[in-house]
C-alpha cells in the first residue's frame, strides 16, 4: 500500500499531557515513556496521538525552556481533544496544559476509554 491508497478521513487528533520534567535523564526517560504509551493507545483506539514528549524528548538545554512551552500550548490549541497521563498532577506543566485546554474548550480525558468513545462518535452515521 502507498500512501496514495490511504483513505483520508477526518481524524480526531489528541494532545498526551503528562510530566517530562525529573531529577535525573533516567526518570526523564520514564516519563517519555509513559506517555508514549498512552499515545500508542490513543493510536490503537482510531485517533492520532500527538506526544510531545517524544517530539522534544532530549532537548533539554538546545533552547530555553518556555520555546518548547510555547510550542506545546501550539500544538494544543490545534487538537480536538487531550488524554492525561497518569500522575499527570503532579507536574506543573501537565496542570497548565490541562487549564489551557479548558480555557480553550478542548475536552479533557483521563481514561483511553473517553477517546475510544469520542472516535465511536465521530464514526456513528
Amino acid at each position: 500500500m502507498t500512501r496514495n491508497d490511504v483513505k483520508l478521513e477526518k481524524k480526531i487528533v489528541v494532545y498526551v499531557a503528562g510530566a517530562y520534567r525529573a531529577s535525573t535523564p533516567w526518570r526523564v526517560q520514564a516519563h517519555v515513556r509513559a506517555a508514549m504509551e498512552v499515545a500508542l493507545a490513543v493510536w490503537k483506539a482510531g485517533a492520532v496521538a500527538l506526544c510531545p514528549h517524544a517530539n522534544t524528548a532530549m532537548f533539554d538545554g538546545e533552547a530555553p525552556d518556555d520555546v518548547w512551552l510555547a510550542g506545546d500550548l501550539e500544538l494544543l490549541s490545534r487538537c480536538d481533544a487531550m488524554l492525561t497521563v497518569p500522575g499527570w498532577k503532579a507536574s506543573k506543566g501537565a496542570m497548565a496544559e490541562v487549564e489551557f485546554a479548558n480555557l480553550k474548550g478542548i475536552p479533557v480525558y483521563h481514561a483511553i476509554e473517553g477517546i475510544a468513545e469520542l472516535v465511536q462518535l465521530r464514526n456513528t452515521p
